[in-house]
Order: structure tokens, then sequence, then C-alpha cells
């Protein structure tokens, strides 16, 4: 869904999202978070952002029922992005499900840096075939596709993760960029950590307010002492060391 913005969305960070408000503001009561999925550009001014969502939902049925001319409330851009570098040579990036939203915004964004992406691999997991979004995408930008699913209905019929350990023992990438599900981010990060690869997660989570006042997205962050922190104002993005997951 294409969604037209102020000026401000310009200034988005790969790996933010927003809070829409659907329906009547009464059901659902509470707004719904969105990572930024792209930014829309026309004649090199961000007019909008596109947004991937799955229907899961009361809120995200009522997200598809719109249409052209319609009216959302939208709290946003919110949170923290991926930190990229433009010295990085060889990126890997992971995606499970529709957690390949950011990644694309990433990806965009990398291209924006003048990073050379022919150099970089997608992992792209699903539990079928359908579940495999926007890998043309990334392939048009000169990038390799790794597809899994659970089914084997495309591409290797297994966890992500698994082609992605593969590949580290092949060639040991300057980053890793995940976003998915918990237990696949888990995997992820403890790769990352067996070889000592920097690595970020983009987490998805249930959040009702999206700016730290709810404290309902708490996530227990490593250090010399652990602490809560929170999903939507310390993150969605953090490194993968940081994390109990």
């Amino acid at each position: 869904m294409g969604i037209r913005t102020n000026e401000g969305y310009g200034a988005s960070v790969p790996g933010q999202f927003v809070m829409l408000r659907l329906g009547d503001g009464k059901n659902p009561l509470l707004r719904r978070p969105f990572s930024i999925h792209r930014l829309v550009n026309r004649n090199e001014r961000i007019i909008g952002i596109e947004l991937l969502y799955k229907v899961v939902g009361e809120g995200t049925k009522i997200l598809s029922s719109c249409r052209e001319g319609d009216r959302l409330d939208m709290l946003g851009p919110l949170g923290n992005g991926f930190a990229v570098a433009d010295t990085h040579d060889t990126i890997f990036l992971a995606g499970g499900g529709i957690g390949i939203a950011p990644l694309l915004f990433l990806s965009d964004d990398l291209l924006k840096k003048g990073l050379n992406l022919s150099r970089a691999i997608l992992f792209l997991g699903g539990k079928s075939k359908a579940d495999l979004l926007c890998k043309e995408k990334f392939a048009e930008m000169g990038m390799t596709v790794h597809t899994t699913t659970d089914d084997g209905s495309e591409g290797d019929q297994c966890y992500v993760t698994h082609p992605l350990e593969t590949a580290v023992n092949r060639r040991v990438p300057d980053v890793i960029y995940a976003c998915g599900p918990v237990a696949m981010l888990k995997c992820v990060a403890g790769i990352a950590e067996h070889y000592s690869i920097p690595c970020q997660i983009s987490m998805e989570t249930t959040m009702a307010c999206g700016i730290g006042v709810c404290l309902g997205c708490a996530v227990v962050q490593q250090g010399d002492k652990e602490k809560f922190v929170h999903v939507c104002r310390d993150g969605p993005v953090f490194q993968s060391d940081r994390i109990v997951l």
C-alpha cells in the first residue's frame, strides 16, 4: 500500500516504522505497527511511503479494504533503524516471511550510498512459495537471492538459516541484517556470534503506542547488568549480541 505523507518522511531511516489507526478509532482500539517498506519518490521528492502487510487479523483486514483517497491516522517515522556503513563490501540479508518488509528499504539505501550489491546475498524464507515476497525486486538490484520454504514449494526445503550458515562458511560477510520471527532471529544471532560477524536485527513485536509509553514491548538487553529496553523506542533494530532472544 502506498500512502501519501508530509515531507518529514523523507528523512526516514530503513528499519523505522509507523503506527496506524484503522477503522473508526474504536474497533480496533489500538494502533497497529508497520515497517516502512519503501519511500515513494516523484521527481526527486519524497511524497509518501509504501507498507507491506499480510492480512492476519481484524486490523490488517480493515487496512486491506482501504481505497485510493481514504485517509489514515498515522504516527511516524518511529524508532531507530539500521546503521549502514558505506565501507561494507560483502553483505548478507536474512528475511523471514513478512519480515522482508524493511529489508527492501534498506537495500534501496545501500544502493543510494553507492554500495555494489552484486556481492550481497538475500536469504529469503517462508512457509510456502506464497510467502516469498519481493524477491524479483532484490534480484533487479544485482543481489543474489537464495530462497527456502518449509514445504519445499520453492527453493530449498529447510529453514532460511541453513543456507545462511553454509554461505558464511564459504565467505564471512562484513555484516548481517535480519528481520523475521524471533526463532529465526535467535538462530541468525547465534551464527553471527559464532563467526564474530556484526549483526543487526529488526524485531517484530506487538505494541500499543509506538513511543515507549505503554511499556508493552519490553525485551531484555544484555550487558554488565541486564535491563529492560523497549522495541518501539530503543529499537526496533538492535545489535544482535545486545538482546536476549
